[in-house]
């Protein structure tokens, strides 16, 4: 059932508040001074580092010291990978909070990269272990901790040289222990069970490879009504999909199937028997919010329809909180029923420009350059806009994975330093390429062991596009991006000094040698497998 207390905290205080008595019926401080800290709410325990060492802190607030040795280079507690494959944390507590899995790096072997912490008066060298493509990585291990016996067991998943331990779970009863893993090819992903008392290695329930790569995102999720069957996110069919697998074996089954993407699992609405997801199957740029059966697989579209949507589901399932918006409508925010009530509207919210000059906005499709493509684009026109005058021209670029600029909610996600542009006088213009995401495996590894390649000949179509647009000054045009922006600016500008006049990259890649394993290698291999790829994306050459 769907709960009536909330869980709130301050930076000094974590307080449990019941809105059916309007009353705080548990307090704790909060750990000051921690570099993680996870809070659990089944047990009221705190998982935090100090240090480098990890420490749980008990409902009865003795803190147990998991860790003694930590350091920069022996991490407990930590997110580990470079934070890719989806970890952002180091600590998992079990569903009742009474055992508690980590992380364990060690980081000795990997070279260090020298940085300067420049915040004092006096700067001070503050190096980062910085394992770059073909280079020594760190080694990590997974541990299970108990703070009723304050006794630690490690997962016996051999030797960590090379290899990335993702995605861990818990089983219901707690007994069990799943993770992803995956070799430093990462061409090959298995889910592996572990006995949570002993460590020790058990089945192998699932196993997928690509030749290009496999990159698990999401933890299993067992269902509330069978602790036999849980949930697996996968690209196998070349989109992400739901799959029902059971802990006892068998073929997996599809829930959702579709030249779409599962854009998010948000939950259970137990009393269907059926997920809660988003996804873009009206539309790639499209988010919207389905109930999808688990016996029958029929989806039912819960939202309106419309733009894009971002939700959060109830403890029972019953509700979604939706806030959504679409490119011409703000941001509004609705009770969305999962079970078929009518939804209620608890806030709209007006246009926060209505008072001032803003630019005219529309979004639309060109074709990649492979003439079959489509890609959205988002076209923004100078403030008080004459068709017969000619304008400057800036194409904001990203372009690589994990991210897109396009899409339908307000405005159709523009920026507001697009607005500021506008408003100088400029056109803007921002195109998703092949290798961003949301549009399946093959739209995002068309740039494998080459990046910058495809990339680059999609975003010169969408150049292409801009500067046939009559009021374009196509001698008057900008490029501008950050991170693979940065990258993706630079070799634009390299490559076609005779088209913009000015670039400017921010925090840009200049060779792939330099980045880190995880990513680096997942779409380039490493520098010793692909050579020819290193050296043709190199900004250098």
């Amino acid at each position: 059932a769907d709960r009536t207390e909330v869980l709130l905290s301050t930076s000094k205080q974590r307080f449990l508040y019941d809105w059916a008595t309007r009353k705080v019926v548990w307090q704790q401080p909060v750990t000051a001074g921690t570099q993680h800290s996870e809070f659990c709410a089944a047990s009221k325990s705190e998982a935090y580092v100090k240090d480098w060492n990890l420490f749980v802190r008990t409902a009865d607030g003795k803190a147990h010291q998991v860790s003694k040795d930590g350091t920069r280079q022996l991490q407990y507690g930590m997110s580990v990978h470079r934070n890719e494959f989806g970890i952002e944390k180091g600590t998992f507590f079990s569903p009742s909070g009474k055992l508690l899995a980590f992380y364990r790096m060690d980081q000795s072997m990997v070279t260090d990269f020298p940085l300067i912490d420049i915040s004092p008066r006096v700067a001070q060298l503050a190096p980062e272990a910085y394992p770059m493509a073909g280079m020594t990585s760190h080694k990590v291990q997974v541990g299970i901790y108990n703070p009723e016996t304050e006794t630690t067991v490690y997962l016996q998943t051999g030797d960590p040289t090379d290899r990335y331990f993702t995605n861990i779970a818990w089983s219901p009863d707690e007994k069990t222990v799943y993770v992803i893993e995956l070799p430093r090819t990462q061409d090959k992903a298995e889910l592996v069970a572990y006995d949570a008392a002993t460590g020790r290695r058990g089945a192998v329930l699932y196993t997928e490879t690509n030749p290009k790569y496999v990159e698990p995102m999401h933890p299993i999720v067992f269902l509330p009504w069978d602790a036999d069957k849980f949930i697996y996110q996968t690209r196998r069919d070349g989109y992400n999909h739901l799959y029902l697998m059971s802990v006892s074996g068998g073929e997996p089954k599809q829930l959702t199937k579709g030249e779409f993407e599962v854009l998010q699992f948000l939950g259970f609405h137990a009393a269907s028997k059926s997920v809660i997801i988003k996804s873009n199957e009206a539309s790639p740029i499209r988010h919207n919010l389905y109930a999808v059966n688990l016996k029958t697989l029929k989806r039912t579209l819960l939202d309106n329809g419309r733009g894009t949507h971002r939700a959060t589901l109830s403890a029972g399932g019953a509700w979604l909180l939706d806030r959504w918006s679409a490119p011409d409508t703000f941001r509004q925010t609705e009770l969305v029923s999962t079970g078929g009530a009518k939804s209620v509207v608890l806030q709209t919210d007006g246009t926060p420009w209505k008072d001032y000059e803003v630019p005219e906005i529309s979004g639309g499709t060109i074709k990649a350059a492979d003439g079959k493509t489509d890609l959205y684009y988002r076209l923004v026109k100078p403030v008080g806009f004459d068709p017969a005058k000619k304008y400057p021209a800036v194409v904001y670029v990203y372009g690589g994975p994990h991210a897109h600029n396009v899409d339908e909610s307000w405005n159709y996600l523009m920026r507001p330093w697009e607005a500021y542009m506008a408003q100088k006088g400029y056109v803007v213009f921002v195109v998703d390429n092949r290798g961003s995401e949301n549009r399946g495996f093959e739209f995002e590894s068309a740039t494998f062991r080459h990046l910058g390649e495809v990339e680059m000949e999609d975003q010169m179509k969408g150049v292409e596009f801009l500067t046939s647009l009559p009021y374009v000054d196509k001698d008057r045009l900008g490029v501008h991006g950050w991170s693979f922006g940065g990258f993706m600016t630079t070799n634009q500008m390299c490559s076609h000094p005779d088209v913009f006049k000015v670039g400017v990259a921010g925090g840009p890649v200049i060779d792939w040698k330099y980045y880190e394993v995880m990513y680096g290698e997942r779409y380039m291999d490493t520098p010793q497998e692909n050579p020819e790829g290193y050296e043709r994306c190199s900004l250098l050459n």
